[in-house]
């Protein structure tokens, strides 16, 4: 290949290509999914378990399940957003904008956290597959956008209220 044709081949960005087009839509199938799932369950099952716990685990279960709703309402924003571009209701540009006030960056306590090893399994389940999808759905927004909030120093990062709560309620139950 000369020098001529390298510099003008243009990259493929597979992410984009899965976001703009037919392979998209088992994604979004699934993310939609994994919200019709985390609702049934915490307005079920989950709530009679909850009542189960411990304390300390109904603390962090009350605590964790707003950090999976959160979570899993901003991967569907985003979700509802692309699916907007591809239907071509929004440009592009306009999914960019507003896309900006998507997060996903919604983190778990996960399993270090006291009480953690008494959650319920299908909660726990259900994090768990949140959280991966989030990691997919946010590594396919930097590749198409281009926008790395990961690499972002931990101080220009948004602050967690959820996660300062819980630690002040540890720190008041474990002095008794």
């Amino acid at each position: 290949m000369n020098e001529t044709s390298r510099g003008s081949a243009k990259t493929v960005k597979l992410a984009e290509r899965r976001v703009f087009s037919q392979s998209f839509k088992p994604l979004y199938q699934e993310g939609m999914g994994l919200v019709e799932q985390a609702a049934e369950y915490l307005d079920g099952k989950g709530r009679a378990e909850a009542r189960k716990l411990s304390r300390l685990a109904a603390t962090l279960y009350a605590a964790e399940s707003m950090r999976l709703t959160t979570r899993l309402m901003q991967v569907a924003s985003w979700l509802l957003l692309q699916r907007a571009a591809n239907s071509g209701e929004m440009t592009r540009d306009q999914v960019a904008s507003e896309k900006s006030k998507v997060r996903l960056d919604t983190a778990s306590a996960h399993d270090e956290a006291a009480g953690w090893a008494e959650l319920p399994k299908d909660f726990v389940d259900l994090v768990n597959r949140s959280l991966r999808l989030q990691a997919l759905v946010r590594r396919m927004d930097e590749e198409v956008y281009g926008e790395a909030t990961a690499d972002m120093p931990p101080a220009s990062r948004r602050v967690n209220p959820v996660s300062d709560q819980i630690t002040l309620l540890n720190t008041a139950f474990a002095r008794g």
